[in-house]
């Protein structure tokens, strides 16, 4: 073997060596959920984020195999979900929509990195843009093959829209900001993975972070509170008379203290950047 060959070799043995530690990580994450919908549709630790690094640091084409390999799992995770579904087509369909497809694009996370020169702007980009995909994937499965069985049958895409927008927008918010900050942090164009250098480094100051997470804390709080008791536990279907039994002082409060601590962590950066301003 020449040793081109062979340097070809080691590196595409240590790439594939990434891919399976990002997605045992991935999985692992996955378990952990921060909300756990009744009818199907969780918030995770940003379980998708080891792909999307993967996607970013090794290609698109790395990023697609693991989120493939990712999708397989989470399907065995998941097959109690084939339980409720009567026709083979529908099978394939909830298996292909729900997860093999539905996971396998968020490989896609890693496409700007040729296009988005900040490395935690792309990260940003691409996680939006893969979980934008693995939504429509959620939504075209709702409409089509639990209509009448989770969804009602009348409005099916717009109620498709709604739910998996409730575990889809919080897992979307989440990954974001943790994308932000690791990427801020690590340097991952590398062969080697760094820290970044303290001239490419991205300063995060303490209170952006704050009012950031602050409003995402009040988001989650709020739908995990609310969107469970949209559905009626027996037919599985959409039932806004659920909302009376939801805890609502936890949800203002929830609100309310996310709002008040966003609000004076950006008043005192607006007060700051105003001083400095006059300053110069």
């Amino acid at each position: 073997m020449s040793k081109e060959k062979e340097a070809n070799s080691i590196s595409n043995a240590r790439i594939l060596t990434e891919c399976a530690l990002m997605l045992a990580v991935g999985i692992v994450l996955s378990l952990v959920k921060i909300i756990d919908l009744p009818y199907g549709g969780s918030v995770t630790v940003a379980s998708m984020l080891p792909v999307i690094l993967i996607s970013y640091r090794h290609g698109v084409k790395y990023g697609l195999l693991t989120g493939l390999a990712y999708g397989i799992i989470q399907q065995l995770l998941g097959l109690k979900s084939l339980s409720y579904v009567t026709t083979w087509v529908s099978v394939i369909a909830v298996i292909l929509l729900d997860y093999i497809i539905a996971f396998a694009v968020i490989g896609f996370g890693g496409t700007f990195r040729k296009i988005i020169k900040s490395q935690p702007i792309a990260l940003v980009v691409g996680t939006i843009f893969a979980c934008l995909l693995r939504y429509a994937c959620h939504v075209i499965s709702g409409a089509t093959v639990w209509a009448g069985l989770s969804i009602p049958t009348n409005a099916a895409l717009i109620y498709s829209f709604g739910y998996n927008a409730t575990y889809m927008l919080p897992e979307t918010i989440v990954t974001v900001v943790l994308a932000y900050y690791i990427g801020s942090l690590i340097d991952f164009r590398n062969p080697t993975i760094r820290h970044m250098a303290q001239t490419e480094k991205t300063k995060i100051p303490l209170l952006k972070w704050t009012g950031g997470l602050a409003l995402a804390a009040g988001l989650i709080v709020d739908v995990s509170c609310i969107f469970p008791h949209l559905q009626n536990p027996e037919s599985g279907k959409f039932d806004f008379s659920g909302l009376a039994s939801v805890n609502w002082m936890v949800v203002i409060i929830a609100t309310v203290a996310a709002a008040l601590i966003a609000a004076i962590a950006f008043g005192i950066i607006y007060i700051k950047k105003n001083k400095q301003a006059k300053e110069a």
